[in-house]
């Protein structure tokens, strides 16, 4: 890092609900609305987008903790904003306090922890683990 984030900064992700973003179960009466995992993928990019303007060349970032409360329903093609504030660092990692609000209400909050790491060295990591004989599936 060129310099360490500090506490209080805010990153943000805005998108619109769209047919992707939804439940895969919507029938039976179940409405069409926006589901949790691309709801937590938002959140988390508004953290990294906190992280952003602090990173060298070569690092990146990587979740290593998410815990998130989705509290409502947003239907298709309702506008969200998610933000991530950041609350602490402890060296390479950064914890934030997340809120997601459509236009009605708020519809997450729960906190995320980052790492910033080396993409080469994670990169070495991953290409050894895809050498390595795994055990049968």
């Amino acid at each position: 890092m060129k310099e360490s984030v500090k506490p209080g900064t805010v990153g943000e992700e805005v998108f619109v609900v769209e047919e992707k973003h939804l439940i895969d179960f919507v029938h039976d009466g179940m409405p069409e609305i926006l589901c949790t995992p691309w709801l937590v993928w938002f959140l988390e990019h508004a953290a990294r987008s906190a992280v952003l303007p602090v990173l060298e060349p070569g690092e990146s970032t990587v979740g290593v903790v998410v815990n998130v409360q989705h509290l409502a329903a947003t239907p298709l093609g309702e506008r969200v904003v998610c933000r991530a504030r950041v609350i602490s660092v402890d060296g390479n990692q950064v914890a934030f306090h997340l809120e997601a609000h459509d236009g009605h209400e708020q519809i997450a909050r729960g906190t995320h922890k980052l790492r910033i790491i080396q993409a080469a060295r994670l990169a070495r990591k991953v290409e050894t683990k895809k050498r390595k004989q795994a055990w049968p599936i």
